[in-house]
């Protein structure tokens, strides 16, 4: 098993560029069990880890990757959301040297 295949504690996989990197990297997106609501960060059901990039977000949109990872419809508005938290964190990046 090679360096970065190696078990790390609380790794997750992005689910659209399949990057390797501890949980808290990523964005989390919960269908809620057993409600089956979808929502962000938090709750106990079936989870998919996103990277917080605008390609990664673009790809599981387009390719419908979150809905096929939940086994659910996402809503209009947890795109939506993500898309604005995309737009801060760029506005709240250090700047480059």
């Amino acid at each position: 098993m090679g360096e970065s295949q190696a078990k790390q504690p609380n790794a997750r996989r992005c689910i659209s560029c399949r990057k390797v990197a501890p949980k808290d990297a990523f964005w989390r997106v919960v269908r809620v069990y057993p409600s089956r609501t979808v929502q962000l960060d938090w709750g106990m059901g079936r989870s998919a880890y996103l990277c917080a990039t605008e390609s990664c977000l673009k790809a599981a949109r387009h390719k419908n990757r979150l809905g096929r990872a939940l086994k659910t419809a996402i809503p209009e508005t947890i795109y939506q959301s993500l898309e604005l938290r995309l737009g801060a964190g760029a506005l709240s990046a250090p700047p480059k040297e």
